[in-house]
């Protein structure tokens, strides 16, 4: 079977991944692996602090983080954009086990062969967002919807009422 997916220098950051094939919306590319630990030993082994940037802990669920530092795949190599063309999904084991939950890859929108495959990590940070912690985990993307930060906003802006 033809290999959907490649690892590569990124014009976005560090590696990257890239579509060895055309892929067609809804495809699931790759599940992102990696050890599963608990919120307390992820902080433990990363000091616990936002400011290490370190883009490979994926929150599974309210449980575990699958860290991909140890027996990661190429799925850590997906990098982060404002405008991505995959997402992240998170399936629940029918057991309702949570260490046993996965998270896939796939695409939101077909994808040309060649094109570096992304996803927003939407990561949330309950702490002030100073320009410190935006410059840390700052988003290179490139696209003209870009934030400039991988960082989500904490809560959401005010409609304006009539």
């Amino acid at each position: 079977m033809l290999r959907s997916i490649t690892v590569r220098r990124s014009p976005i950051h560090g590696n990257g991944v890239f579509a060895a094939r055309k892929l067609p919306a809804g495809h699931r590319v790759i599940q992102y692996r990696g050890k599963v630990v608990s919120h307390d030993e992820a902080d433990a082994l990363y000091d616990g602090s936002v400011e290490s940037g370190h883009t490979f802990l994926f929150t599974l669920n309210e449980s575990y983080i699958v860290d991909a530092n140890r027996r990661g795949n190429d799925a850590r190599w997906i990098n982060h954009s404002c405008d991505p063309n995959c997402q992240a999904v998170i399936e629940e084991h029918p057991s309702a086990d949570p260490a046993k939950d996965r998270i896939f890859i796939e695409t939101l929108r077909p994808v040309a062969r060649g094109e570096e495959l992304t996803y927003d990590y939407g990561i949330k940070l309950e702490i002030r967002h100073t320009a410190r912690l935006k410059a840390l985990w700052a988003c290179r993307c490139g696209k003209p919807t870009c934030t400039g930060t991988m960082l989500k906003a904490k809560r959401r802006a005010r409609s304006v009422r009539d």
